[in-house]
């Protein structure tokens, strides 16, 4: 197909959502996708600079792309959900063709010069705005090993853990931590985590490693890193008879700085509608 590579995924995208019930999350499409197109684990295992995965940051164009056209709802944080027009659609290639030079000949000329191929896609609030995703990696990344810890310990509160407590010492097998989940009332369970800033791909035998070191300690894991987890390492991670962990990558990272306000301050704008404007221009 021709134009940008993730131009692609618009109907694989499209498909999958059409498969989950017309709305899915980001994981669950990728899943769906993953398996519809029998995409090896040398192609989910490709990283861009930032160490992002490429196949991941395609699909997330995919999605941008699609929701600036309105064949998705882009107005649910963490859910993709299709309009009316997105179910009722049957994209050709063709199609997504047009669909990319449409949309992407509303961004100003400084943004559509701009390589798509190695950047985040922008934000929901403002599409001239991902740049400062890059940025906040980039200063998460250059943070001390003690520091990221302690950042990471403050996500972990703010996303509802009790008695976070950083643990990480010699000897310690690689746990950095450990937290309180209070499930309601009269449940609650011990967490593990470990917080690493890596560049790159997590593999499975860290993940297997850190499973290790929290047997008999824990029932539950997170693992966090400013890179990412190759396909296999997801596997690992939930593979069925073990305790399952739970993976925030870069892109998840950042998601939980804007869901917690932290780290950024929200700046309001407006950007036209044109879809909006079609009916009354007929």
């Amino acid at each position: 197909m021709k134009g940008p590579q993730f131009v692609q995924y618009f109907i694989p995208v499209i498909s999958a959502l059409k498969e989950l019930g017309n709305s899915g999350t980001p994981s669950e499409v990728r899943e769906v996708i993953i398996k519809n197109l029998k995409i090896p684990d040398s192609v989910l295992n490709e990283q861009l600079k930032s160490g992002i995965a490429r196949f991941d940051n395609k699909a997330a164009w995919a999605r941008f792309y699609l929701s600036k056209a309105g064949y998705l709802d882009s107005s649910k944080r963490g859910v993709w959900t299709l309009t009316e027009k997105g179910i009722n659609s049957a994209l050709t290639e063709k199609d997504a063709l047009e669909l990319f030079r449409s949309v992407h000949g509303t961004f100003r000329q400084e943004e559509a010069e701009r390589d798509e191929e190695e950047a985040a896609p922008p934000g929901p609030g403002n599409i001239y705005s991902g740049a400062y995703k890059e940025e906040l990696l980039e200063i998460i990344r250059k943070l001390s090993p003690s520091g990221f810890e302690k950042l990471c310990q403050r996500l972990l509160r703010e996303a509802g853990f009790q008695e976070v407590k950083i643990t990480g010492r010699s000897g310690d097998e690689g746990i950095d931590g450990e937290g309180l989940l209070q499930i309601n009332p009269l449940m609650s369970f011990k967490v593990l985590f470990q917080c690493k800033r890596y560049q790159g791909a997590v593999n499975p035998s860290q993940i297997r490693d850190f499973r290790g070191a929290m047997q008999g300690r824990a029932d539950k894991g997170v693992f966090i890193t400013t890179g990412s987890f190759s396909n296999d390492a997801r596997k690992e991670a939930m593979r069925e008879g073990v305790p399952p962990i739970e993976l925030v990558d870069s892109e998840r990272l950042i998601s939980m700085f804007e869901d917690f306000k932290l780290g950024l301050k929200l700046k309001e704008t407006y950007e036209i509608d044109k879809v909006f404007f079609e009916e009354f221009g007929k």
